[in-house]
């Protein structure tokens, strides 16, 4: 494997799983390809949690084996998406100018508009995936999967080259303006024949979340003046969830 790749694999790994992996290099050129690999890091906790999530609901029922694969993939990446979003949530809520809004995010503390989102939104998650489960473990596992990779193809399109970094430092500006649209769009295109090889609803599904995501996008550019490590989480967080929605409704 090419050097150039190999490097934005463990970039991926390193910075999106707690996987042990060591990141030779630290740069936006890296950054990119990270984020165009994305998906890979989704295909391999999202099968880990799958298996969890069958195991689980095969020994203890739907609605345990859709804790555990949302809490599986929680841990697998240390909660990152998660506090993203809550942070997001806190920010978009405060109702103040950009500057103000990215300075609440950025604290440690989580405010009401945070607790009450994450709150909701897990249930929706565990929920969808309990209503999956009972249908069959087979289901369950694929919605599963189909959300840890529509989560992390939602990281290539939060980074096109359209997107400007909201604030210098930090993940988002590492990565904020790297990816082509071309490379995007043929990752989604690449997981969208996989996913129908493996279920027909399983691409508009990915769509589905993908929209919700971008519309989450655009939003917070429009309000913080682009994007931010949270904002990236944020918007995995609410693809993932519109993808579960889809499958739940469908």
């Amino acid at each position: 494997m090419p050097h150039g790749l190999l490097d934005g694999l463990r970039f991926a790994f390193g910075t999106l799983s707690v996987l042990r992996v060591r990141v030779d290099r630290w740069d936006r050129e890296t950054g990119g390809r990270a984020m165009i690999a994305a998906p890979l890091v989704g295909l391999v906790l999202g099968g880990l949690a799958a298996g969890a999530g069958v195991l689980l609901a095969w020994r203890g029922g739907p609605l345990l084996g859709a804790v555990a694969a949302v809490a599986v993939l929680a841990g697998l990446t240390r909660g990152l998406h998660l506090d993203g979003l809550a942070d997001v949530a806190d920010g978009l809520g405060s109702g103040k100018p950009a500057e103000d809004a990215l300075r609440i995010m950025k604290q440690s503390d989580i405010g009401p508009f945070g607790v009450l989102t994450l709150l909701l939104v897990l249930l929706a998650q565990v929920a969808a995936l309990a209503g999956q489960f009972e249908g069959s473990l087979r289901q369950g596992g694929l919605a599963v999967l189909t959300a840890a990779l529509t989560a992390r193809c939602a990281l290539s399109w939060g980074c096109l080259r359209s997107v400007p970094a909201a604030r210098p430092g930090g993940l988002g500006a590492m990565v904020a303006a790297t990816v082509p649209w071309p490379a995007a769009l043929g990752v989604s295109a690449a997981l969208a024949f996989g996913l129908a090889w493996l279920s027909p609803r399983l691409p508009l599904a990915l769509a589905v979340g993908l929209g919700c995501g971008w519309l989450l996008l655009r939003r917070c550019v429009r309000r913080f003046g682009g994007i931010t490590g949270d904002v990236l989480g944020a918007t995995a967080e609410t693809a993932a969830t519109g993808a579960l929605l889809a499958l739940a409704v469908s």
